[in-house]
């Protein structure tokens, strides 16, 4: 095969050994996005009031239930990947494989947010607002992940910055090879997953300077990130060539794509000019100071 002039390459290896263990760079890019939101998000935290140390807290039940969530989409809508005749159905714990569904994960890891702020006695709806930016940017770090694995791309292009795609082992963490020893090459397809990178980032910094300059009200900065990535994901969707199943012509996630952006757009509108969330409820005592008719007696002595 003679190679185009210009491409963007894909590596062929997507993971290296220490030892016993295998080190995939899907794994590592999702640790590295996991980072970001939490050092971003515990800054955005305090400013709302609340303590150091506690996104972490919180993300200890929320970062698993992301994970199980997101790995439970994939599998439950495209099944067939694991479990029709001739499939290996212990796949379906492979993560570092690649498939982890957004939605899924959000959707859990609400869930397991939701218990971490019972817990610690703080808003739910303060804490998302507050970690949804570093969210958006987790996501833009996670989808090089898919670089590594050689997915999440687009139709066959021309362009110059298509994306060279090898045929990959991700048992084995490499490319497979023709009989020269050269690594297959599949083609040269639209780099969906650097585009929708690209858009997370976009999304993230627009959110930052409007939370920055307007204090958005409460639940409205998470709702915009979810109007903000599901608009750019229903486009990418679109354009993505990948095997996936579909629902009157379109892909699932389309349609989950289109369905949470209109939520999510009525959503900020209606919630955008409420006041700003803060981490403790207006009822909440986080001193922990005895009160007097509902008010913190601080200093009084015994």
């Amino acid at each position: 095969m003679t190679s185009p002039q210009s491409f963007l390459p894909s590596p062929t290896v997507s993971a290296f050994h220490l030892g016993p263990l295998t080190i995939h760079f899907y794994a590592l890019c999702i640790i590295a996005g996991i980072g970001v939101a939490i050092w971003l998000g515990s800054r955005r935290w305090i400013a709302r009031g609340g303590r150091p140390g506690q996104v972490a807290d919180i993300c200890l039940w929320a970062i698993p239930g992301g994970i199980l969530g997101g790995r439970l989409y994939h599998v439950i809508t495209d099944p067939e990947l694991y479990f029709l005749p001739g499939r290996n159905p212990w796949n379906a714990f492979a993560i570092w494989d690649g498939g982890l569904g957004i939605w899924g994960a959000i959707a859990l890891g609400c869930v397991g947010a939701w218990i971490g702020c019972r817990r610690a006695g703080v808003s739910l709806i303060a804490f998302l607002d507050a970690v949804a930016p570093g969210v958006i940017f987790a996501q833009a770090l996670g989808r090089w992940g898919n670089w590594f694995n050689n997915e999440l791309y687009g139709d066959p292009t021309a362009l110059p910055w298509k994306l060279q795609i090898h045929q990959m082992d991700q048992g084995a963490g490499t490319a497979l090879t023709d009989a020269s020893g050269h690594a297959v090459i599949l083609g040269y397809y639209q780099p969906t997953f650097l585009y929708e990178s690209l858009w997370c980032v976009v999304v993230g910094l627009a959110l930052l300077a409007l939370d920055r300059r307007y204090k958005l009200g409460a639940g409205s900065v998470f709702a915009f990130y979810a109007a903000g990535y599901t608009a750019g994901r229903f486009v990418l969707e679109l354009m993505r060539s990948d095997y996936a199943n579909l629902i009157l012509g379109l892909r699932v996630n389309t349609w989950v794509a289109g369905l949470v952006c209109l939520a999510a757009v009525i959503a900020f509108l209606i919630l955008r000019t409420r006041p700003r969330s803060t981490a403790f409820p207006a009822t909440a005592n986080p001193t922990g100071a005895p009160e007097l008719n509902g008010t913190p007696k601080v200093g009084l002595g015994k």
